[in-house]
């Protein structure tokens, strides 16, 4: 084993020798020769000078711990010169402006003095019942791991080819340094076997330190930056390893004062804390507690806005459907604020809003929020996103609007943030409660305003390209529409001539023969024009006359008593006059009447009513059929070319339906369940008689 060891610290020996030089060719071109070629000249005498003591049976790894702390911490320089040229475009400026590194500096200086001086380490034994000697070298071993670890993160593309390398044989380095004396700290020695391999081990990483040397000499690129993620990931090793350290400080004390049971009670409690620190990597309450802490005591800024922005954009790019941005729209918000869960509100055509979407909300929310509400109000004037933690804080900042909705306690609601485009509001989302609850500081409202403001566009885009397909559609349509009206003159044409003709010829019977003939042959290409249409061509007109919707109602129930369940028609008043176009109006009550009886089952019903008020006719059309949600109702049944008929329906009969409602100032509202059955309300002024 004493020729083993001693070949061992040997090789690593010759391996830094021959690095040694490397590191000096091309010594302009390398950025970092100097902190590079001292780390080396320390880890060749460190291995040397232990290879001399082995060889001369005088090993006592006291004489050689000095040398060891004193080559790791040339490797610590290197590092922070890394990090530092591209930071200040210094070497060595982190050295001197960090507070971490200054107390690494006293840490290396009080181990230097232990590790020399053996009369203080002794007293110093003895007054902690521990060699600290042992623990400093495993703090170094995470400290180097983090620096390795940071330097990598944080390296942009170009740079990794340059030190990726370095980055390995440097973290093995310091891997097997911390696995050495974590081992031996818990079983108070040095394990002989880790220790002897060690030799060889760093002679194998010296051909990767060599291919970083000759990256370094043809590549100065060294753009390093410090995000917050490596801060949080950094810490949170740190925390590790500490961690790790005192449960086995603690496991070697149970071990020695347990008694007979203590080498029992040691791997229990081993087990137990290691059980413990996987549990605390895994709670996200957790994680978000270190963000805090981290974004408190570390950082300037809380959020990397950078990484925030590139990260959100590339993932709005990626969805394909507004019904996938609304899903997309909760998470993302929920995720910046730590919260588990939302829900969705967007604005339709009349200005409320409606629950488009929610995940984990906690309780059923309101399903529409009107416009003149005053929580629309106040985050349309104030453009504020709603804190409850603020408000419980400080009630007063929102004495303006009514939040009893949501503030019950069962509720379980944290924010309200509006999305705002050109500044009108176009969205809201409510989200739960976070994991770690805090009031939120000023980077917390730009930041979820801003992202905001970036996910209403998404939606403003959403939409546009939706109108714009319907907008092909209605193009399509309108083509479509075009060929029909030259086939159908055509046919008038043909009938035309029959008509012409049938006072002068209506005695031929070859006259009546052909007419027949031609009469059949309209016959068939009207069927197939309706065939390929499913619904016959609405001709447009602006003739708007006084109408009878009594008489209305009644064309409409001659129409559709041939249809399942019978129509029921209740009507108070023989004579209700409105302005419009008769033959429209019929054709819509029509159209919805067929569709309510399509809807329900044969013994169910259907029925037509007819009132007024002092201004308004009144018709309504009631069923107990299917039914439908609200989902539905706000994001398709008024939209045009969107049907569930398959190709049996166009879709546009109920959109243009309400489209020629609102065009005589009238109103249509539906009112529907799944499973109980629809009504549809309309509303038309009523038409002004004159005396």
């Amino acid at each position: 084993m004493e020729n083993y060891s001693y070949y061992s610290y040997l090789t690593a020996t010759v391996a830094y020798l021959f690095l040694l030089p490397l590191s000096l060719i091309g010594i302009k071109k390398n950025p970092v020769v100097i902190p590079l070629t001292v780390a080396i000249v320390f880890s060749l005498i460190w291995s040397g000078y232990t290879a001399f003591l082995i060889h001369n049976d005088e090993l006592f790894t006291s004489e050689s711990l000095p040398l060891e702390t004193l080559r790791n911490s040339a490797w610590f320089c290197l590092l922070s010169a890394f990090i530092s040229r591209q930071q200040f475009n210094n070497n060595y400026l982190l050295l001197f402006k960090s507070r971490l590194a200054n107390g690494l500096a006293l840490l290396i200086a009080f181990t230097l003095v232990l590790e020399v001086f053996s009369d203080l380490r002794y007293q110093v034994q003895q007054l902690f019942g521990q060699d600290l000697r042992l623990f400093a070298h495993v703090v170094f071993a995470i400290i180097g791991l983090m620096l390795v670890e940071q330097l990598y993160r944080n390296a942009t593309p170009d740079s990794h080819w340059t030190i990726k390398f370095l980055c390995l044989g440097l973290g093995a380095l310091f891997t097997i340094d911390f696995i050495v004396y974590s081992k031996s700290l818990l079983f108070a020695q040095l394990d002989s076997l880790l220790w002897n391999s060690r030799g060889f081990i760093n002679a194998l990483i010296v051909p990767l330190l060599a291919v970083s040397i000759l990256r370094l000499q043809t590549n100065n690129v060294l753009r390093i930056t410090a995000s917050r993620k490596i801060v949080f990931h950094t810490t949170v090793l740190l925390g590790s390893g500490l961690y790790l350290i005192l449960m086995s400080l603690a496991g070697f004390y149970i071990r020695d004062y347990g008694g007979s049971w203590g080498g029992i009670a040691q791997i229990i409690f081993i087990f137990l804390a290691l059980l413990l620190l996987s549990i605390l990597f895994v709670s996200g309450k957790v994680r978000a507690m270190t963000k805090v802490f981290v974004n408190k005591h570390f950082l300037h800024y809380r959020y990397d806005y950078r990484d925030e922005w590139i990260k959100l954009s590339k993932t709005i790019a990626e969805l394909d459907s507004i019904n996938e941005l609304s899903g997309f729209i909760i998470k993302t918000l929920s995720e910046l604020a730590d919260c588990s869960g939302g829900g969705l509100w967007l604005k339709n055509e009349q200005g409320d809003f409606y629950l488009a979407e929610e995940s984990f909300l906690g309780f059923y929310p309101p399903q529409l929020i009107k416009a003149d509400q005053s929580l629309i109000q106040f985050m349309s004037k104030k453009q504020w996103v709603i804190d409850f933690v603020e408000f419980s804080n400080s009630p007063e900042v929102y004495d303006k609007v009514d939040l009893t909705q949501w503030q019950a306690e069962q509720n379980n609601i944290s924010l309200i943030i509006p999305l705002f485009r050109q500044n009108e509001i176009a969205a809201f989302v409510v989200l739960t409660k976070a994991k770690v609850p805090r009031q939120l500081i000023w980077e917390d409202h730009d930041l979820l305003k801003t992202v905001g403001m970036q996910l209403a566009n998404a939606l403003a885009l959403s939409h546009a390209s939706d109108a714009l397909s319907r907008a092909r559609q209605f193009e399509a349509y309108n083509r479509l529409s075009a060929f029909l009206v030259h086939d159908l003159k055509n046919l008038v044409t043909q009938v035309s001539l029959i008509v012409k003709n049938a006072e002068k010829h209506k005695y031929n019977p070859e006259f009546i023969d052909d007419s027949i003939e031609t009469l059949v042959n309209v016959i068939y290409k009207i069927e197939h024009l309706l065939s390929q249409l499913k619904k016959g061509l609405v001709v447009k007109t602006d003739n708007k006359i006084i109408i009878n919707l009594a008489e209305v109602i009644k064309d409409v129930a001659i129409q559709q008593a041939g249809n399942k369940p019978a129509l029921q028609v209740t009507e108070n008043l023989n004579k209700i006059e409105v302005l419009g176009e008769k033959e429209k109006i019929t054709a819509i009550l029509g159209h919805l009447v067929q569709n309510a009886q399509e809807a329900t089952a044969d013994n169910g019903f259907v029925s037509l009513e007819l009132s007024k008020d002092e201004h308004q006719a009144i018709i309504k059309v009631i069923d107990n059929g299917t039914g439908m949600d609200n989902k539905f109702i706000a994001e398709r049944l008024f939209k045009p070319f969107d049907t569930t008929k398959g190709n049996a329906g166009m879709g546009i009969g109920v959109y243009e339906a309400r489209d020629y409602i609102v065009k005589y100032s009238g109103s249509c509202d539906v009112e529907s369940k799944l499973g109980e059955g629809t009504t549809f309300t309309i509303k038309l002024p009523l038409a002004k008689q004159e005396s």
